[in-house]
């Protein structure tokens, strides 16, 4: 039986959830298996270490980390893994997402973090759909699929508005 893709997504606090979840269901939605964890790239620096060292040979394909304000996270994650590491900054009450941002996204040469928008865990998922959709062929019709549901859902909004528009 073929492996089926899987993903992991790690956040830095379970208080990060509430966003990381969109990150979830989009994987699910493209039959991507979530590996789900709280690990502290600060306060479980050895975990993490671990955790990506052995993040292939458990099965991961692509790693997504979310963490705020300093958001060492994904880069400490990439530091120990050749696999493709997405970062999603968190929103952080003290300087609205940019800190965390700024810390995804400055790596240093030879550890590349892709990075999304503070808080786009959607976009995280589809990015890693994106990504293991080169090695697990069943995932890109369900990618163009939601691509043409987009399509299909803008044209409706744009007509409706033109509806409106009219009327005025």
């Amino acid at each position: 039986m073929a492996k089926a893709p899987k993903a992991a997504v790690i956040m830095g606090s379970d208080s990060d959830f509430p966003v990381v979840k969109k990150c979830i269901v989009m994987l699910k939605k493209f039959g991507i298996e979530a590996d789900v964890r709280v690990i502290s790239a600060h306060r479980t620096p050895e975990i993490a270490a671990e955790y990506a060292k052995s993040a292939q040979e458990n099965g991961i394909d692509v790693v997504i980390a979310a963490a705020g304000k300093a958001a060492h996270l994904a880069g400490v994650l990439a530091a120990f893994t050749t696999l493709p590491v997405i970062g999603i900054p968190m929103k952080s009450s003290t300087l609205d997402g940019l800190d965390s941002l700024l810390s995804v996204v400055q790596m240093p040469k030879g550890i590349p973090v892709a990075t999304v928008a503070v808080d786009g865990a959607e976009n995280a998922g589809i990015l890693a759909a994106q990504i293991l959709a080169l090695k697990y062929e069943e995932i890109a019709p369900k990618l163009a699929a939601f691509k043409a549901d987009m399509t299909t859902e803008v044209q409706a909004k744009d007509e409706a508005l033109q509806k409106e528009v009219a009327t005025l």
